[in-house]
């Protein structure tokens, strides 16, 4: 009468060897964020057609009843203890030490997802069961999680294989290098938190993010991917950078595997998520000073003017008007954003990063991958943490991180010379090359949250193009401003006023689901003003 279920293993017979443990490693990896979720619909520099994006940028969401974040992170976390626990128990040595690596990262991405966006969490290390006291537990604080986190990367690191020690039916798998980069992410994260919240020692995180940064640097293990030369930038993001020597950890898709395609490239086409002027605004003249100081910026009054002379990733970016992208068919056809028809934005903007020219991409089997860990933000880490600590840093260091990034597109150098000479900030002009360079992959919101600029920034309007006295103007000669569009006093559209804006104290968490709250007998306490 005692039958081993036919759908599945065992547990009994399961937990033997070190490959059991491997398969069971791989269902982590559905965690890792996929395409449409590395936005940055929620902050300043882009403006979405998701209605949830959209209530969280302008502030006026509510405390939701339930949160995919939150169940399906700790649903993960509970398949992760678990291969823990049977590591434990069955003892398997050395040779298991990789998948309890790849489970002890892959917890830390989890509490990591959560940390960042609701603060303090409950710490839940062992499995558990009905009966089990832990699921009424209280929210750990968030330094508490961040120091679990943080010795759970610890643990992991010298168990994972170099980048260079995977086969390659391998590729794709975590790596010490991925450890390392979402310890620096994490440590820079609370390093500048404690800093200017004013909460813990910012020096002690801050030197543990130099510490991973400077070891993922010195493994060698990883470079800039510049394959395509003066275009290396955009092709890092679609296929072409697939597997390059820049990814460290990436959510993999496949043209030939049902269900491991996207449609990202269609969706962007359709402006599902489109720049403001707040991004346009920061991008440098190609002289490598602020377009309020440069005098080789050209102005708005052309459809391109404002694109010429500029930091070339502004253009890699940015669909530039006129510029040609690849559309169904395998056409390769001008575009010129606008505000009717298909390229109708409400900013006048479109975006040209993550666009794939293949068919597949264009006709919604997109294949190229998420790049979540790449070494450019390995590099800027370093150089915000090495700063934010000393509260200076060499032309050496600037060397050997932001300036590399600038090289791979023919940008002038950052020196403390020129910072000075020209009456710049270093601190802001480190924080302008980490928004430029890592634009769109979801790190905005977090990164003004932490500098604590995000009540500054954030109620501010988003604004567009200008439109008054342009080609622009021209160009659309039927839309009357006022009933059509707005815009500002200077002539620029608004695409969401600044009375529509809001960012309170309250925002710099997210609140606690409320099934989540009713659930723990009284334990699990919401966030401050929710």
């Amino acid at each position: 009468m005692d039958l081993e279920p036919l759908d599945q293993p065992s547990d009994a017979s399961f937990w033997k060897k070190p490959a059991d443990f491997k398969l069971a490693a791989n269902d982590f990896y559905d965690g890792l964020k996929s395409v449409p979720q590395y936005v940055d619909n929620n902050a300043d520099i882009g403006l979405g057609s998701g209605e949830n994006s959209a209530s969280i940028s302008n502030g006026s969401y509510l405390a939701p009843a339930k949160s995919d974040l939150w169940d399906n992170s700790y649903k993960r976390i509970r398949g992760i203890n678990y291969l823990l626990q049977k590591a434990e128990e069955v003892n398997l040595g050395t040779a298991n030490d990789r998948w309890v690596g790849e489970a002890l990262f892959f917890r830390a991405y989890n509490y990591w997802n959560l940390v960042q966006s609701f603060g303090g969490v409950p710490k839940i290390d062992k499995v558990l069961d009905v009966n089990s006291e832990a699921l009424y537990s209280a929210k750990a604080s968030q330094t508490e999680i961040v120091d679990f986190i943080l010795a759970d990367l610890d643990n992991a690191i010298g168990k994972l294989p170099k980048q260079s020690g995977l086969g390659g039916e391998e590729l794709g798998r975590v790596t010490q290098g991925a450890a390392l980069a979402l310890k620096a992410r994490v440590a820079l994260y609370l390093g500048t938190w404690a800093k200017y919240h004013g909460q813990g020692d910012p020096s002690k995180y801050l030197s543990a993010a130099v510490d991973a940064a400077e070891q993922v640097i010195a493994s060698q293990e990883y470079a800039l991917y510049t394959d395509k030369g003066a275009d290396s930038y955009k092709y890092l993001f679609i296929l072409q950078g697939d597997d390059s020597k820049e990814v460290i950890l990436a959510r993999r898709y496949y043209a030939n595997i049902d269900g491991r395609v996207h449609n990202w490239t269609r969706e962007l086409w359709f402006n599902a998520m489109v720049p403001t002027k707040n991004m346009a605004d920061t991008y440098l003249a190609s002289d490598g000073l602020p377009i309020s100081k440069s005098p080789l910026f050209k102005g708005y009054a052309t459809l391109n003017s404002e694109f010429q002379s500029r930091d070339p990733r502004m253009g890699m970016t940015f669909i530039v008007p006129g510029s040609t992208i690849f559309f169904e068919g395998g056409i390769m056809q001008p575009t010129y954003p606008g505000f009717t028809g298909s390229n109708a934005t409400q900013t006048g903007y479109m975006l040209r990063k993550f666009l794939d020219e293949t068919i597949e991409a264009a006709t919604f089997r997109g294949a190229y991958d998420f790049k979540e860990f790449r070494y450019a933000e390995v590099l800027l880490t370093l150089a915000e943490a090495l700063y934010e600590k000393n509260g200076q840093i060499s032309d050496q260091d600037l060397n050997r991180t932001i300036n590399l990034l600038r090289s791979r597109v023919n940008m002038p150098a950052l020196t403390n010379n020129s910072v000075a000479s020209n009456g710049l900030n270093m601190l802001n002009e480190i924080r302008r090359e980490r928004t430029v360079e890592l634009a769109f992959e979801g790190f905005r919101r977090q990164d003004l949250k932490r500098w604590k600029t995000a009540e500054v920034v954030l109620p501010q309007a988003l604004r567009g193009i200008k439109f008054v006295g342009t080609e622009y103007q021209q160009k659309y000669p039927d839309l009357k401003v006022g009933t059509d569009i707005q815009v500002d006093g200077d002539g620029f559209i608004v695409a969401e006023p600044a009375s529509a804006r809001q960012f309170l104290s309250k925002h710099y968490f997210d609140p606690i689901p409320l099934q989540q709250i009713q659930l723990s007998k009284g334990n699990l306490i919401q966030n401050p003003g929710w």
